[in-house]
């Protein structure tokens, strides 16, 4: 009893929602046909004004009323005045008519190929040189365009590129996914970070496989930088052993000079004090750096224009 119940229930929260989408599609185009008779109180007045032929406004109110099971007019021969129901519904459809008109005004702005907008994902590691000098770049030559700038990690970029939520991100490693599109930028070496006063510090270059006894400190798994850092340890023949799991790189460098583990990290963006920075000679340490979007989407002015910056940047993202 109490799972039919339930299941009746399940099933009217279902039909409401059905009902309330089918509606919303069934009165939205009527919307700025009432808006206009209603504001002249004359249905030919408004036929003309809106550019519409005067029968098929009638005809579309009466249907309207008809479907609302509501008069919204009283009619005084070629002149109409709102009922309460009428006035009453005339206030959310002025409210959602000039929301409609905001949005259509924001997404041609975001679209104007001078003033328009960007939204831009990038890498964690990105953030404190690559990506300002980039910006600044581009902006010399398109000082207005604005830009949502979004930090993160690569899947989590790629989700919002699917979500619709940015037009590029900067990530690694470059993506292979039949949805998006993806271009090599650049390629940067990885290091092994040990401690200033670690063994191994006063070396200048290593073979991952002799830090197998090493404990690591890392990012968190979904990181392409963590991907990549158990795919050299499983090529150097080991399994890494883990303390700490972290979210930003220079975190790392930090715990790595405390003392806490080594980790395989790209080169910062300034020195850091307490760490020596070991040059990895097998396996070939590095990881490719690229630009991805969402295939088949188009782009506004804005973002083909950054776009095509991003790729003339070829071989020369990242400095040398």
């Amino acid at each position: 009893m109490v799972h039919e119940q339930r299941s009746r229930s399940r099933l009217s929260r279902i039909s409401d929602t059905q009902d309330t989408t089918d509606m919303s599609r069934l009165l939205a185009p009527r919307l700025a046909h009432f808006a206009g008779v209603a504001r002249t109180e004359h249905v030919t007045r408004a036929a003309q004004e809106m550019q519409v032929p005067q029968s098929t406004l009638s005809r579309a109110m009466v249907r309207l009323e008809q479907d609302l099971g509501v008069e919204l007019f009283a009619r005084h021969g070629r002149t109409v005045s709102l009922t309460p129901a009428g006035r009453t519904f005339l206030t959310s459809v002025e409210r959602a008519l000039a929301e409609i008109e905001r949005a259509a005004d924001e997404v041609r702005a975001d679209a104007d190929p001078a003033t328009g907008k960007v939204a831009f994902g990038f890498l964690h590691t990105m953030g404190a040189e690559t990506v300002p000098g980039l910006l600044h770049a581009f902006r010399a030559d398109h000082p207005r365009i604005r830009f949502s700038l979004v930090q993160n990690y690569g899947e989590a970029m790629l989700e919002r590129l699917r979500a619709g939520e940015l037009d590029l991100c900067l990530t690694s490693p470059v993506p292979d996914a039949p949805d998006l599109v993806a271009r090599r930028l650049d390629e940067q070496k990885l290091r092994l970070v040990v401690p200033a006063d670690h063994r191994l510090a006063g070396r200048r270059r290593i073979r991952l496989a002799e830090a197998a006894d090493e404990t690591f400190v890392t990012l968190e798994p979904g990181y392409g930088l963590r991907r990549i850092t158990d795919d050299l340890c499983t090529q150097a023949g080991f399994k890494p052993r883990i303390a700490f799991e972290g979210e930003e790189a220079e975190t790392l460098r930090g715990l790595v000079a405390a003392g806490l583990g080594v980790a395989l990290l790209p080169p910062p963006a300034f020195p850091r004090p307490g760490v020596v920075e070991l040059t990895v000679t097998a396996p070939r340490a590095a990881r490719e750096i690229g630009v991805a979007w969402l295939a088949g989407h188009p782009d506004t002015p804005p973002v083909a224009a950054f776009k095509k910056f991003l790729l003339s940047k070829r071989g020369t993202l990242l400095p040398t």
